[in-house]
């Protein structure tokens, strides 16, 4: 998504835009990465002490870099979590054996010698000031919203819905857009 949107907040009729975050295959043609999706929020309700939170975003259009095509998708209960991975070791100088690192002390590795001389004192020990390199991304696994059902019309548009708590979708989330019914994936194996 493009922009936030809350249950109840969001009026029907706003419109929506996301962006495709890898290419794939959409009623029988590949669509690039970063085609824009264009669509409306077709239901929109804050959940009630009877009542559960409802949304329905339906997509129509898609534009890309040289092309476009008009489709039928909605917002389903499914989305791609972010997952945070430890970036790349970010030491200066040679690689250096896993008992043995640089740790900014003493002596520049110097990229021609096998031999490492670091100044005395060296206690090896990572340093704290040092800064953190994790980055995140996008699961390469859909998982099914916490507590959020579909349900389906008869002229195929998907509503998703809790009974817990409003629903808000964060534009900075991959959410699962469909056709209609996307099947369980199985466990992972044992």
């Amino acid at each position: 998504m493009q922009q936030n949107v809350v249950a109840g907040k969001t009026p029907v009729g706003t419109k929506v835009t996301a962006k495709l975050t890898v290419a794939t295959l959409v009623n029988g043609s590949v669509m690039p990465r970063n085609a824009v999706f264009s669509g409306e929020v077709t239901e929109s309700a804050a959940k009630t002490a009877t009542e559960p939170s409802r949304l329905s975003i339906h997509i129509t259009a898609e534009e890309w870099k040289g092309g476009s095509a008009s489709l039928s998708l909605y917002l389903t209960p499914w989305y791609y979590p972010t997952v945070f991975e430890n970036g790349e070791d970010l030491q200066y100088g040679p690689q250096q054996p896993a008992n043995r690192t640089w740790n900014g002390q003493g002596q520049y590795p110097d990229a021609n010698s096998k031999v490492y001389r670091p100044f005395p004192g060296d206690d090896s020990k990572k340093d704290p000031a040092a800064p953190d390199t994790s980055t995140s991304l996008t699961a390469n696994k859909r998982v099914p919203m916490k507590n959020v059902e579909s349900s389906h019309a008869d002229d195929g548009a998907i509503t998703i819905l809790s009974r817990h708590s409003n629903l808000k979708l964060d534009k900075s989330t991959t959410y699962v857009l469909a056709s209609g019914d996307l099947p369980v994936p199985p466990p992972p194996a044992k």
